[in-house]
């Protein structure tokens, strides 16, 4: 039975991995390891072990790239438990986006931390399309990444999500531009940011004591109805061990007003992703 969660949660980042159903591309950047892997009966019980009612699946550039199977039929099979990011090509059309939206998928990842920032130079038209169905640009990018991107992004007038607090970088203070350019977004009333892989970003170990002040800027700049919480669950590529329920442990820590924490956890994922 699952464990009662007050208040209710919704995870904003999580990741299937299934190779035995949906092998991985011959190709794939990455090939995740056994201890890797979790496939969506996995996940599911790790979302039922703490409360969790619903969760964001982000299509992995790892294992799959561009192959979305897995996660199309993670949402189909999960009865409305789920909603999706896909990765997708630049030049998607706007009949695919629709088809994938009537699927429960809600945005398409553009991963410059990974892939770079002229990568997505080209993605005008794509962001376009996105703003006119209503669907999230699911951005990740690092260090001061955004400077570059950020003028086509604010331009675009499409909805903005940015991963694992914008991956800024610790030792360079909160004035770093690419945060600060993060930070004025919250101005634009459709930015939000997920707390989530504190670890990707730390240089200390849990519970990351030098990402505090940038998590509380934040929270004053975007406001717990601009915030989600996220695990980032199965912890690829983990720089050492992560479980559960101890980032759910430092959420607490990092927004000690329980009503706050309501509006990040629930209510406001709710509102923007469209669950429930």
């Amino acid at each position: 039975m699952p464990l009662p969660a007050t208040p209710p949660i919704v995870d904003c980042h999580v990741h299937v991995f299934d190779p035995e159903r949906f092998p991985y591309a011959a190709d794939t950047w990455y090939r995740p390891a056994p201890a890797e892997t979790g496939t969506p009966a996995q996940l599911a019980q790790v979302l039922d072990a703490h409360g969790v009612r619903h969760a964001l699946l982000v299509g992995p550039n790892s294992g799959y790239g561009l192959d979305n199977r897995l996660l199309l039929d993670t949402l189909a099979r999960g009865g409305g438990r789920y909603k999706g990011i896909a990765v997708l090509r630049n030049d998607t059309s706007r009949g695919e986006l629709q088809d994938l939206q009537a699927q429960g998928v809600v945005g398409v990842a553009l991963n410059a931390a990974l892939l770079g920032v002229d990568f997505y130079r080209d993605t005008g038209p794509l962001l376009e399309r996105l703003r006119e169905l209503g669907l999230w640009a699911d951005v990740q990018v690092e260090g001061d990444q955004l400077v570059a991107l950020g003028p086509l992004l604010q331009d675009s007038g499409a909805r903005l999500v940015f991963d694992h607090v914008g991956r800024f970088v610790p030792a360079a203070g909160t004035g770093q531009a690419g945060f600060a350019a993060l930070l004025a977004l919250a101005g634009t009333g459709r930015a939000a940011v997920k707390l989530s892989g504190l670890a990707k970003v730390s240089a200390q170990a849990w519970p990351h004591a030098d990402c505090a002040p940038y998590v509380q800027a934040l929270v004053e700049a975007f406001t717990p109805s601009q915030l989600v919480w996220a695990s980032d669950w199965p912890f690829l590529r983990a720089p050492a061990r992560i479980d559960y329920a101890p980032l759910l442990t430092l959420l607490e820590r990092q927004l000690p007003d329980a009503q706050a924490r309501q509006q990040v956890l629930w209510e406001t994922p709710l509102r923007l992703f469209g669950f429930g």
